[in-house]
């Protein structure tokens, strides 16, 4: 389930351009950090434990977590800044070519 460098290079100026547009104050900008490191921890170590894992394994485990994940923002944006997150989760879906229930 590995991206592309093109793919990695195209997620990373999205994320850019998306904290930009979210105008994260300091203290946001620093608890989104935290809340996906841990985040790419957790998937880096359910792949270590699991490395025969596949795609539709990691999507599974991601739905089964979705209302967390979303709480873990909820806990510091704002109803604007989260508004702007909803859509910008959705767009990413669709970039991923991933078929995720809303």
């Amino acid at each position: 389930m590995s991206l592309t460098a093109e793919q990695r290079e195209q997620v990373a100026s999205e994320l850019k351009r998306f904290a930009g547009d979210l105008n994260l104050t300091d203290e946001q900008k620093e608890k989104l950090h935290t809340a996906l490191a841990e985040a790419r921890e957790r998937v880096g170590e359910y792949l270590r434990n699991n490395p025969n894992t596949t795609k539709a394994d990691i999507i599974a485990k991601v739905r089964a977590h979705r209302d967390e994940i979303r709480q873990r923002v909820v806990n510091f944006l704002t109803p604007e800044q989260l508004s702007k997150w909803d859509s910008e989760v959705a767009k990413a879906k669709e970039f991923l070519g991933q078929t995720l229930d809303a």
